[in-house]
C-alpha cells in the first residue's frame, strides 16, 4: 500500500507541475486573466483539451484511474505540452501503479564496473571518460578523467556528481562556471532515475540527504522537470588548464547495471583539444595517479 502511495504522490505531483507550467494563452484558451487564481491550466481545462470528462482527469491525475489507454494518454500529453522525456516519464509514472509492475522484481543500481569496462577506460588514453550509474555515483574513471574531476573524488564518501554539486556548491562553482545550467540538469536526471529505481534505497537515501542539506537541489526537485542525459557540451573552470568547453557523448556500456559512460570529445585542433593536452601533461609531469 505504501509503494501505491507514493506512486501516485509522484504521478500527482508530475501532473500539477506540468499543469501549473502551462498558461492559457499557450494553450490556444480565451480567458479573463481577473477571474483566475492560478497562472496555469486548471483541471476542467486540461480535461476538455485532451479531450476527457473533468472527472476522469481528476482521478488521472490522482492516480486512481485503471489503465488509461495510450489515446487518453496522448491527448493529456499534448495538452500539457509534454516533450518526449517527458512522456516517457509520465508512461513511467502510470506503470508504476499497475500491479503488475509493482510485483516485478526490480534490480539494484550497480556500484562496481565490470574488468572489460574499466580495460576500455583505460585505452581511452587522450580522451577525459568517467562512468556513473543511475545515482551519478562516479564509478570509474580513466587518468584524464580522474584529473578533470578531481574536486568530485575529493569529496568525503563516495564520489558522486549530484553531492559535489550540491553538498559542496563552492567548490562546484569554481569548476563548473555554468553551475546553474548543470544543477538543472542534473536534478531532472535524477528525476527520471528515481521514477526508473523507485526501491533503489541508496537512490532515496541520496535524495533525502540532497533535500535536507541543499535548498537548491530542494527548489528544483519540487518543480519535477525531467530531462535525459543527452549528449551536449559541459564547461569546466580548471585549476591547472583554465576555462574549457568540452563536448562529450554519453555511452550506455551495461544496460543491465544501468551504467553510462561519459566520454569528453574535443575535435584535434581545437583549444579545448589543446588544454586536454595540457592537462594530461601536467598529469604526467606531476605524477598525479
Amino acid at each position: 500500500m505504501a509503494d501505491t502511495d507514493a506512486a501516485r504522490a509522484a504521478l500527482r505531483a508530475f501532473l500539477v507541475t506540468r499543469r501549473a507550467r502551462v498558461s492559457p494563452q499557450e494553450a490556444g484558451l480565451a480567458v479573463v486573466a481577473s477571474r483566475r487564481r492560478v497562472a496555469g491550466l486548471r483541471r476542467e481545462e486540461v480535461a476538455m483539451l485532451a479531450g476527457i470528462s473533468v472527472e476522469y482527469y481528476v482521478r488521472l491525475e490522482r492516480g486512481q484511474a485503471a489503465g488509461p489507454s495510450a489515446g487518453v494518454v496522448d491527448g493529456v500529453a499534448l495538452a500539457l505540452r509534454l516533450g518526449e522525456d517527458e512522456r516517457t516519464h509520465l508512461d513511467r509514472l502510470l506503470a508504476e501503479l499497475t500491479p503488475e509492475m509493482r510485483k516485478r522484481r526490480r534490480r539494484p543500481v550497480a556500484g562496481t564496473v565490470s574488468e572489460g569496462v574499466q580495460v576500455l577506460l583505460d585505452a581511452l588514453a587522450t580522451l577525459p571518460a568517467v562512468v556513473q550509474n543511475a545515482r551519478l555515483d562516479v564509478l570509474a574513471a580513466n587518468a584524464l578523467g580522474r584529473a578533470l574531476y578531481a574536486p568530485v573524488f575529493d569529496l568525503e564518501g563516495p564520489a558522486n556528481s549530484a553531492r559535489f554539486l550540491f553538498l559542496d556548491e563552492f567548490r562546484a562553482r569554481q569548476l563548473f562556471p555554468h553551475w546553474e545550467r548543470i544543477a538543472d540538469d542534473t536534478v531532472a536526471l535524477l528525476r527520471i532515475e528515481a521514477g526508473r529505481h523507485p526501491d533503489d534505497r541508496a537512490m532515496l537515501e541520496l535524495i533525502g540527504q540532497l533535500s535536507t542539506r541543499s535548498a537548491a537541489f530542494r527548489t528544483r526537485w519540487a518543480r519535477n522537470d525531467v530531462r535525459a542525459h543527452n549528449a551536449g557540451v559541459k564547461v569546466f573552470a580548471h585549476p591547472v588548464v583554465g576555462e574549457l568547453a568540452l563536448p562529450y557523448e554519453n555511452l550506455l556500456v551495461d544496460a543491465a547495471a544501468d551504467h553510462t559512460l561519459t566520454v569528453f570529445t574535443p575535435r584535434p585542433g581545437s583549444p579545448a583539444h589543446d588544454a586536454v593536452q595540457l592537462l594530461a601533461s601536467w598529469r604526467a609531469a606531476s605524477g598525479v595517479s
